[in-house]
């Protein structure tokens, strides 16, 4: 999961896309009497913007996830579960709805303007650059939720007292949390393939 959350739109390999964009379009921006206005430097802002919203996610992400001086979320979850502590466990699959609401926020923002860039007038490669990345975020946004519904279950019905509850709960978290990850492989799948993309646009673009 690090690897998709922390750069979907990879800079270096967007600006190797931009690049040959422009050389295999033969265009120059200005338009005129051979076609419409190329549209690859407006395309670019958009994706930038979108990178700005990928950045918000990671950073929630890492509040998440923690590190080795801070454990996060999930990992302070995981021990309140095994300390069977109810006040802990609802605390804290609290603070997670709340994190993934914000990151499904951010990231159906990225889609719109990744999905604003595909409808302009730019490379077919960038184009299809795009919807791959466009993809692999919709299958960030179903993982996401998989886990929020995951922590919402814990938050509003973990019952220490109550083995066959807590044992259901238990159960349907383990279950989401495992949709969660079949989710994310897809994400990385998609992102790969954009990846792979832009390095034989690139590849293509230096042998021009």
């Amino acid at each position: 999961m690090r690897s998709t959350i922390s750069i979907l739109l990879l800079t270096a390999i967007a600006a190797g896309i931009l690049s040959s964009a422009c050389k295999s379009s033969g265009r120059d921006g200005s338009g005129g009497l051979f076609g419409p206005k190329d549209e690859t430097q407006e395309a670019a802002k958009l994706v930038a913007e979108a990178n700005q919203e990928l950045t918000k996610i990671k950073k929630l992400y890492n509040e998440n996830e923690g590190d080795e001086e801070k454990p996060g979320k999930r990992q302070q979850l995981k021990k309140a579960l095994e300390a069977n502590d109810a006040e802990q466990v609802k605390k804290i699959s609290d603070d997670v709805v709340y994190l993934i609401n914000d990151g499904m926020d951010y990231a159906r923002a990225a889609i719109e303007k990744l999905q604003k860039a595909q409808d302009l007038n730019i490379n077919q490669d960038y184009k299809e650059y795009l919807r791959l990345k466009e993809l692999a975020l919709s299958k960030q946004v179903e993982a996401f939720e998989q886990y929020r519904q995951a922590a919402r279950s814990l938050r509003d019905n973990y019952d220490p007292k109550n083995d066959k509850l807590r044992a259901k709960v238990k159960e349907e978290f383990e279950q989401r949390s495992d949709n969660y990850r079949a989710l994310m492989e897809k994400a990385r799948d998609y992102s790969s393939q954009a990846n792979e993309l832009a390095r034989e646009a690139i590849r293509r673009s230096v042998q021009q």
